[in-house]
């Protein structure tokens, strides 16, 4: 049996979803002008979405609307509007990142299939059931995975009846998705909510390997691992690409289209991939499929290598020989091709309308008779050569008979049919001129008539009543419990702080292990103090490890960032904290986690300010926390981040890497300011603000929120800086929590590049 493969296309504006449509993607995923994670994408209107779900509807195309950043407490007002809009479109889907919004959609609006977008981090085989509890029905896959995971992955989402996503084509992000805080930190634009500035793309002062765009990788591409995706249970093959215009989206789905078909009718791949250097690229890479990360991922070129990729091939073909004017001549051609592409493309999609479709309302009415209601409805053909035309005829149960009092006349009407209009139609005629003056009929009877009519027009489906989010009760701390401060530590020796402070002590534990790894295990019993603190990243083997120590020393409570640790501590009954990387924004997450998965509390996110912050509602029995002292991370990634600024004697990664490799390093861009490189044994590579984030002023304003402050004492990030004593600055935090506004002066002089910017700015 040929298996079902969805290639899906992405479209910016209205011409590139025309283009993937005509192309011959299956589905397409596009996203307004608000709520959606890609700001820089032209997007578009509700209005031409509902043309453009009408319009793939007649290619067998599906639409998904992209909802997929983190939502802040009073933007719900406003998204409940929009999601009342779309249950009564025939949308295909919504792709979401935020928790607090799987929350409202399963909960409010059950009809809307949710699709779990990449930002949240999704690698190993806790999360899918963990977002499957939260109403996900597919699943998109982080992009550093490599085939062996993904054929993991793709077991655990059939035994949860969920479909998986990959990204086969496009930009990659040398940061893990939902991860990045690259541009947050320095100006608020944040890439969880749509705004990233694209710190990986830009130019640094040149690096000890000579490399000025050391973070700059290659652009994704599959398009030879198809029948390995296909054979490992993929889905839906993803291609990337919202801000990309017309000719690039049809170029590469009308390839990846005759690949896929070509490989399911003969078993072989058909096509060669030149096509798709000839339009906007940074040259390809599958390494990250492969598992092979090296290198060559890398290049030093984040704008358009279709030129170099054509003097490339030259050179291959006919020597290094070849000539000036040689060069020249192809790289006219290029150009040529190029404006002939963006030609053929227009010219195909030319013809594709998503104009509303034109609606004529004539009522008649005689005595004896029942209250009639003429539909017609006209529309181009989708070749534009004819107008479709359709009508019917909707009539009253009741019969018409005299009425002094209540007639139903033109005034009657229009005052419950003018405003008929809506996205999908135009009302261009409502006739009342065959009403007979003095007739009337039960009035609930002409909203009936209404009813059906708006059914007849959402194609025979129901109208979905509005809906309006229950007010949220606000649970106050218990009265008088002033903020405890809590601390995280990683360096063993420093278990011995607990003899000095009362608080909290947790104990981040690492990102990778030796397999079958026991150390933590037993040093975790032999410290019970220690509250274990899970990282956001834990794929194969290191979940695995990590899962096995939840397990076997089953600790009162812990803290994870990582939602598969979430789930499976719901299921062995241990109180959990949400940490601080899964970008917990507003209530409804809150709520998300708790009444999901029997969370105990949750640190709020540290990129939202003083006012969204006070927005959110604390539900009952559930604690906050806050991170106050800590380094501030731009990015972690799987690749190396030494291999192109200091140089690195290995030309790939391998597992000694992860778990031996303690460098650090500095890059620096072109306005002067410096990053901090650092990798600790067994985490992950990772780019660190040049100030610590610092933020005193929220004991001030809003400890009554708070049951607790955390201060992280685990010098990551610090790179050859001296740290500060750790002894002293627990002492220091612990004075202002008793109200010591001093306090605040020498920590400013103990820690003095620090910066509480993103409480500042916010989201």
């Amino acid at each position: 049996m040929k298996p079902k493969i969805e290639l899906l296309a992405p479209g910016g504006d209205v011409d590139a979803i025309k283009a993937a449509i005509i192309a011959g993607a299956d589905a397409v995923y596009c996203g307004l002008d608000t709520f959606n994670a890609r700001n820089r994408a032209a997007n578009i209107s509700f209005d031409q979405l509902v043309g453009i779900i009408r319009l793939a509807h007649q290619y067998d195309c599906q639409i998904f609307l992209t909802l997929n950043i983190v939502i802040l407490e009073q933007e719900f007002k406003t998204l409940i509007k929009l999601l009342n809009k779309l249950v009564n479109t025939t949308l295909d889907g919504v792709i979401v990142q935020d928790m607090g919004l799987l929350y409202v959609l399963r909960k409010h609006f059950p009809t809307l299939d949710i699709h779990a977008s990449t930002q949240l981090t999704t690698h190993n085989a806790g999360q899918i059931p963990f977002l499957k509890t939260l109403g996900a029905t597919r699943v998109n896959l982080s992009r550093e995975l490599n085939l062996r995971e993904i054929t993991a992955l793709a077991t655990v989402a059939k035994e949860h009846d969920t479909l998986l996503e990959v990204f086969v084509h496009g930009s990659l992000c040398v940061a893990f998705s939902g991860l990045c805080y690259s541009t947050s930190a320095s100006a608020g634009n944040s890439g969880n909510r749509g705004r990233c500035s694209q710190a990986c793309r830009e130019e640094y002062e040149t690096t000890e390997s000579g490399n000025n765009f050391p973070l700059n990788i290659k652009d994704n591409s599959a398009f030879f691992d198809l029948p390995k995706l296909i054979d490992a249970g993929v889905y839906s093959f993803k291609v990337e690409g919202r801000i990309k215009g017309a000719s690039y989206v049809h170029t590469v789905i009308d390839s990846f289209r005759k690949q896929i078909d070509g490989y399911i009718e003969t078993g072989e791949l058909t096509q060669d991939g030149e096509r798709l250097y000839k339009v906007f690229n940074r040259d390809f890479t599958n390494a990250f499929l492969r598992g092979d990360l090296n290198q060559s991922m890398f290049i030093d070129n984040p704008r358009d290598n279709s030129k170099n990729h054509l003097v490339d091939k030259l050179k291959a073909e006919k020597g290094e020989s070849i000539s000036v004017v040689q060069i020249h001549d192809a790289q006219q051609q290029l150009q040529v091709d190029k404006k002939q592409i963006n030609a053929s493309v227009d010219d195909k999609i030319a013809h594709l309308s998503i104009e509303k479709i034109k609606l004529k309302l004539t009522f008649a009415s005689e005595q004896e008779k029942p209250l009639t209601l003429t539909v017609t409805t006209e529309q181009n053909s989708s070749d534009l050569s004819d107008i479709d035309s359709k009508t019917i005829v909707l009539s009253s149960t009741s019969l018409m008979r005299p009425s002094e009092k209540l007639s139903v006349d033109q005034e009657a009407i229009e005052k419950r049919f003018k405003n008929i209009n809506n996205a999908n139609y135009d009302l261009v005629e409502l006739n009342t001129q065959d009403l007979t003056d003095g007739m009337s009929i039960p009035y609930r009877e002409i909203t009936t008539l209404k009813n059906e009519l708006l059914a007849y027009l959402n194609d025979g489906i129901e109208v979905i009543p509005e809906v309006e989010l229950p007010k949220l009760a606000r649970h106050p701390k218990p009265e008088g419990q002033k903020p405890a401060l809590s601390m995280l530590i990683c360096d063993e020796a420093d278990a011995d702080l607990a003899n000095i402070t009362d608080g909290d002590i947790y104990f981040k534990l690492p990102d990778a292990y030796k397999r079958g790894c026991t150390k933590y295990v037993d040093f975790l019993q032999q410290n019970p103090r220690l509250i274990p603190w899970f990282p956001p990243v834990l794929i194969g083997k290191d979940y695995d490890v990590a899962l096995n120590i939840l397990e076997q020393v089953k600790p009162p409570l812990i803290v994870t960032n990582n939602t598969g640790i979430a789930y499976h501590a719901n299921r062995l009954g241990i109180k959990w904290i949400a940490g601080p990387f899964l970008n917990t924004t507003n209530s409804y997450a809150l709520l998300a986690l708790q009444e999901g998965f029997d969370c105990a509390g949750a640190f709020i996110s540290n990129e939202i300010n003083r006012q969204q912050i006070k927005q959110i509602a604390r539900p009952n029995n559930f604690k906050m926390l806050y991170s106050i002292y800590h380094p501030i991370l731009l990015m972690a990634s799987r690749q190396c981040f030494f291999q192109q600024s200091v140089g690195c004697e290995k030309p790939r990664i391998d597992n000694g890497c992860m778990l031996s490799c303690d460098k650090s390093t500095s890059i620096k861009n072109l306005k002067g300011d410096s990053f901090a490189i650092d990798k600790q044994k067994a985490g992950y590579p990772s780019i660190y603000n040049q100030d610590q984030f610092l933020n005193t002023d929220i004991i001030d304003d809003l400890s009554h929120m708070f049951d607790g402050f955390m201060i992280d004492l685990t010098n990551i990030g610090a790179g050859d800086r001296e740290s500060p004593d750790k002894m002293a600055l627990i002492k220091q935090f612990e004075a202002l929590l008793d109200g010591q506004r001093n306090a605040s002066d020498t920590l400013a002089k103990m820690v003095p590049e620090s910066t509480y910017l993103q409480y500042q700015n916010g989201l």
